[in-house]
Formats: structure tokens, C-alpha cells, sequence
């Protein structure tokens, strides 16, 4: 019988110790994240979705989510080709697209991306006059779409979207634009008339 309990004793042990490792290091990943596992520094590989099991103290797993993610890009204060000052903002999709690179390759890859839009968009706007601004906006959500996607590609992201949302133009030019199209609507009053009076 001692012998027996001296056997258990001995056994229960390791058994207790396993299950603790197996316990820190137990994971569950839902299906729209990925795990990023180093050992000891070095990337292993991605794992998930579903259960993973790491080794406690000696891996470290980083999760990434791989929905699409909507950033606003803050509203920029931008000089247009033609000297006129405007307050733009907009939002960008993006989603990650190879998690060991979105890890490995930037530090922060949603701030990184962010900043890469603002300037981007600061680039964009300011390239082209006012008129095309308002006009042209699915010209330069392209454009914008085309330049972030390019720059963003090492690190493993995919920007689907770039979408300018608001353009606020200073009042003064709200009142010149609104005084414009009142001359513009006189003009052609003036001569829908004189039209009219030489046909009678």
C-alpha cells in the first residue's frame, strides 16, 4: 500500500505541473483572429483560429484581427493648388492581410497607416484646385486609395477604401462661391431674354 501511495505521490506531481503549463499556455482564437507566436525572440508561425496551446515563459503570441477595420483620418487643414484653404477629413478600410508582416515589418501598423493617410492626403488635395475638389471626389478617392494601398504592402495590410467625407471651405469663400453662382443664374436670365425678345 506504500508502495502504491509513495508511486502516486510521485505521479500526481509532474500531472499538476503539466496541467499548469497547459493552462497558461492554453489559447482559444476566434475565427477572425490569428496568433503571431515567437519562441525565445523568433517568429514561429502563425496559429488559429480555434484552440492553440503555447509554451508558457518561453512564447509569446500576438493577436491580429483580420475584419476590416475603419479608421477616420482627422480633418487636415490643406492649401489647394489654387491658394485656397480647406478643412478635409475622411475614412479608410483596411484590413491585415499577412499577420506575420503587420507584426514584424511596423511597430504599430493601424498608427502607422493613419499617418500614411493624413499625409497622403495632405499630398492629394493639395495638387489639385479647388473646383476638382468638389467635383472630382471619386478621381481622388482613387488616387488616395492607389498611394496608401502601395505604401502600406510591406507591412501586410490591404486598403480596400479611401473615402473624402467633408470639405469645409471658409466662409468668405462660401459667400464669393454663393455671389458667383448668383451672377452665373443673372447672366443666364439675361439671356434667356434678350433670346426671347429677338424671337418676338
Amino acid at each position: 500500500m506504500e508502495l502504491v501511495g509513495g508511486v502516486l505521490g510521485t505521479a500526481i506531481v509532474p500531472i499538476i505541473i503539466i496541467g499548469v503549463i497547459v493552462l497558461n499556455g492554453a489559447r482559444v482564437l476566434a475565427e477572425y483572429e490569428r496568433g503571431v507566436v515567437f519562441r525565445l525572440g523568433r517568429l514561429i508561425n502563425v496559429k488559429g483560429p480555434g484552440f492553440v496551446v503555447i509554451i508558457p515563459f518561453i512564447d509569446r503570441m500576438v493577436r491580429i484581427d483580420l475584419r476590416t477595420i475603419t479608421m477616420d483620418i482627422p480633418a487636415q487643414e490643406i492649401i489647394t493648388k489654387d491658394n485656397v484653404t480647406v478643412k478635409v477629413n475622411a475614412v479608410c478600410y483596411f484590413k491585415v492581410m499577412d499577420p506575420n508582416k503587420a507584426v514584424v515589418q511596423v511597430q504599430n501598423y493601424a498608427l502607422a497607416t493613419s499617418q500614411i493617410a493624413q499625409t497622403s492626403m495632405r499630398s492629394v488635395v493639395g495638387q489639385v484646385p479647388l473646383d476638382d475638389l468638389l467635383s472630382e471626389r471619386e478621381e481622388l478617392n482613387l488616387r488616395l486609395q492607389k498611394i496608401i494601398d502601395l505604401q502600406t504592402e510591406p507591412w501586410g495590410i490591404k486598403v480596400s477604401i479611401v473615402e473624402l467625407k467633408d470639405v469645409q471651405i471658409p466662409e468668405s469663400m462660401q459667400r464669393a462661391m454663393a455671389q458667383q453662382a448668383e451672377a452665373e443664374r443673372e447672366r443666364r436670365a439675361k439671356v434667356i431674354n434678350a433670346e426671347g425678345e429677338l424671337q418676338a
